[in-house]
């Protein structure tokens, strides 16, 4: 277990991870469904909402609260209040409730995820924080799969429990099922981070003479997190590089299906099919770094995984067959998922205890923006480079090349820009680590 995990300490966080994850997926599903049923189409959007837009606006605030606090009893009073808040939704009947409670368990774990991440490298060896980000990573994100299979099964258990009639005062239903599910998952959580026993924090002298907390102290510390990303070429490079590979990649949700029926002519089934190879590849990349971890200099594999990212991506859109986009697709996913794993390290091993609350939050912050945004845009950018490309190219739409013919809808246009724009962020970011490697050579005369 300690070969794996590092420490039987972070084996133990590491179930309250999985556990947290695997509820926080069904609850999605659950919500989903939830708010489909309460206000339609329109219900959902307002309802998913609610659980993006407070990342982007109050993830600073969450990591001064992290960085202050006991990191331990935040996590637990998180995963109390998220069991609770989720176990309320069975009963609400109106949209507005539906959006504040929603709200509500957006900002439990706006606290929740940084004081994870911030406690994770108090409780294993430097050398093994890529090995427990690959780990990290496949507890936030490897549940999903399981979570759909754990729903359907719960869809099916919901019907003979709803004709239970001492049962009733629960308001059974299949999406209730699976909210008390979701609810017992964030209690086993609290349950294995209360037993959890965190090596204790550097704390400024002040703040142990009780220090009255104010709003200015606040802002003070917030712009003290984005001071210290603003002049750390390494955390600003790490930023970079993940931030515009989620820019760029995240174009592939709204543009994929559109992709594969206009340019690779397979429609959803190929849709599928690219969405199946990115998760595999994905899987791949973080494995290989779970292997290989003790033997690869983090920060140039790093820039190298921001490359590939972005040429794969720059070859899938050249591909006009669906088995050749695949295998390309795939090669982006796994250059994706060794990135996030060792961006995720550098950032654990190069800040500070005390700073590290806040670095994750905006880091947080940065992925809900990196993985909003194309979604947004993508499709409004998809239809007027489209519209460029007729009046440009005709009607047609492409253009021959020694003989062969090259089409250029806007759907392809789009994902060549996304993927410049990771190369070119790839550069930025070799050109900040390679400084770094070359300043401990030049002698200090």
């Amino acid at each position: 277990m300690e070969r794996v995990f590092g420490t039987r300490l972070f084996f133990r966080l590491w179930c309250a991870m999985v556990s947290s994850s695997l509820g926080d997926w069904v609850g999605t599903i659950a919500i989903v469904k939830l708010s489909n049923r309460v206000g339609g189409s329109f219900g959902t959007g307002l309802a998913l909402a609610a659980r993006f837009i407070p990342g982007l606006f109050l993830a600073p605030a969450a990591g001064v609260i992290v960085d202050r606090l006991d990191r331990k009893k935040v996590m637990v009073i998180c995963d109390i209040g998220r069991a609770a808040a989720i176990m309320m939704l069975p009963f609400v009947r109106h949209l507005w409730s539906l959006v504040l409670v929603s709200f509500f368990l957006e900002l439990l774990t706006l606290l929740w995820s940084p004081a994870k991440e911030a406690s994770v490298p108090n409780l294993v060896k430097p050398e093994d924080l890529p090995q427990v980000g690959s780990l990290s990573m496949a507890a936030a994100y490897g549940t999903f799969p399981l979570a759909a299979g754990v729903a359907a099964v719960l869809f099916k258990v919901a019907r003979p429990l709803t004709k239970l009639g001492w049962l009733d005062a629960l308001r059974l239903n299949q999406e209730s099922v699976l909210l008390y599910f979701d609810g017992i998952t964030f209690l086993v959580s609290a349950l294995l981070i209360a037993g959890l026993l965190l090596p204790p924090r550097r704390e400024k002298k002040e703040r142990r003479a009780g220090k009255t907390f104010d709003i200015g102290q606040a802002f003070g510390e917030v712009r003290e997190g984005w001071r210290f990303i603003g002049t750390s070429p390494v955390v600003r490079a790490v930023m970079l590089g993940l931030g515009t590979g989620l820019l760029g990649g995240g174009l592939v949700i709204p543009l994929g299906l559109p992709f594969t029926t206009r340019v690779l002519g397979a429609g959803a089934a190929g849709y599928s099919l690219i969405l199946f190879a990115i998760g595999m590849g994905a899987a791949v990349g973080v494995l290989l770094v779970i292997i290989l971890q003790k033997h690869l200099p983090r920060d140039l594999v790093f820039c190298a995984g921001v490359l590939g990212s972005g040429a794969a991506l720059l070859l899938t859109a050249s591909m006009s067959a669906l088995g050749a986009a695949v295998w390309c697709i795939g090669a982006f996913g796994m250059c994706a998922g060794a990135t996030f794993v060792l961006g995720n390290t550098i950032l654990q091993s190069e800040v500070d205890d005390a700073l590290r609350g806040r670095i994750f939050a905006a880091f947080y912050a940065l992925v809900r923006v990196a993985l909003i945004l194309p979604m947004l845009i993508g499709p409004f950018l998809s239809s007027g480079l489209n519209r460029l490309s007729r009046a440009v190219f005709g009607a047609d739409e492409g253009i021959t090349i020694f003989g062969v013919r090259v089409d250029l809808p806007g759907v392809r246009l789009t994902l060549w820009l996304g993927a410049l724009i990771i190369l070119a962020a790839s550069l930025l970011a070799l050109s900040v680590f390679g400084r770094r490697r070359l300043r401990p050579e030049v002698s200090p005369s």
